[in-house]
């Protein structure tokens, strides 16, 4: 219905247009007209005419000045019917590839996104709009099975603690000779659970609040924060015998300082956690060419090359052993932070192990 409308609005701009034209061409001929002699004037000087006949020519010229505009008028009639005909048929052409494309994006569900328009013919302007919608349809069926994995992992995530909490709360029910310190033990063993599943909880909604975008810009101090991230965890570095390098100059730059310092943490976590014992972490920031530099960098396990996009996703981890808190969001939560503040994520596999994370955000003027 609303493409008909569209056929009508181009048909009548088109008789309207033809129209005009043509009463404009009348008003040059009826201009032209009045440069002509009236039919009582003399003969010219030269030209003889018989007394008491009008000459052939004054005749004639009679006869046109009164029907100068009845038969223009009648022709200009007939045109208007005519280019309300024809403006129909060229609509109905411009409009047949909006309809086409309007009948196959109908047809276009969450079932079948990964479909396209494939619109054939000589780029313009309405190829050109087929193929952006093809993009957008390729963009839209990434971000729906990055949705479909991420739903998907998440309750899987959501599903383990439960069951192993429905396997506490069952134990000492099935088992008679249950004793007062198997339930405290087993009340203790929950209450971690619990604290597990309420740290994914808050990461999920990190991560969802990150990928929605940033708050209110402030001014952070990107040295302060890091330096804070390290002697956080100062305890957990040395649990894990790591060596801690720092070279934390001045860095300023415009953002939300929560979510900032939330990817100093995450990332400075990850260089701990993902590291072998005894090995080095080194935790770095700077101002280089008007940008505000982070650069984390740790030993550890090699990192494949074809392995290192994947580590950016939710859920997502190099490796996983029965008592590991952590869920694979860390990474991608700094991702996140950094695409929200239109800062630029690098990462680095060393050949002998390690990772090198680099994120240069732009800086404060």
């Amino acid at each position: 219905m609303r493409v008909n409308r569209l056929r009508w609005r181009l048909t009548l701009l088109y008789c309207a247009a033809s129209v005009a034209s043509g009463i404009v061409l009348l008003l040059i001929v009826v201009g032209l007209s009045r440069t002509l002699p009236p039919a009582d004037a003399p003969a010219p000087q030269g030209v003889s005419v018989e007394p008491g006949l009008p000459s052939a020519a004054v005749v004639r010229l009679s006869g046109y000045q009164s029907e100068i505009l009845i038969l223009p008028g009648i022709a200009l009639a007939i045109m208007a019917v005519l280019s309300l005909a024809v403006g129909w048929v060229i609509a109905g052409r411009i409009v047949h590839p909006v309809r086409t494309m309007t009948g196959r994006l109908q047809q276009i569900s969450g079932r079948n996104v990964h479909e396209r328009l494939a619109m054939a013919g000589p780029r313009d302007e309405l190829k050109d709009l087929a193929d952006t919608v093809d993009g957008l349809l390729g963009r839209l069926e990434i971000a729906l099975d990055g949705h479909k994995r991420f739903v998907a992992n998440a309750a899987h995530e959501l599903r383990t603690p439960l069951t192993v909490e429905h396997a506490l709360l069952e134990e000492p029910l099935i088992d008679p000779d249950a004793t007062v310190e198997a339930y405290r033990a087993n009340f203790e063993r929950l209450i971690a659970v619990n604290r597990e599943r309420g740290r994914l909880l808050e990461s999920l909604l990190t991560l969802a609040g990150s990928e929605h975008g940033r708050g209110r810009a402030e001014p952070v101090d990107l040295a302060g924060l890091a330096e804070q991230a390290v002697r956080d965890r100062a305890a957990e570095f040395d649990r894990h015998g790591l060596r801690v390098k720092t070279m934390i100059r001045p860095a300023r730059l415009l953002g939300d300082p929560m979510l900032i310092g939330r990817l100093v943490a995450n990332l400075c976590d990850n260089a701990a956690h993902y590291n072998v014992p005894g090995g080095v972490a080194e935790v770095a920031t700077r101002l280089a060419a008007g940008q505000a530099l982070l650069v984390v960098t740790n030993t550890g396990p090699v990192v494949p090359a074809e392995e290192m996009d994947r580590l950016f996703e939710p859920f997502q981890r190099m490796r996983r052993v029965a008592d590991d808190t952590h869920h694979g969001l860390g990474l991608s939560i700094v991702r996140a932070i950094a695409v929200a503040h239109g800062a630029v994520l690098t990462a680095h596999a060393h050949p002998e192990g390690g990772l090198t994370v680099e994120i240069s955000f732009p800086a404060m003027s």
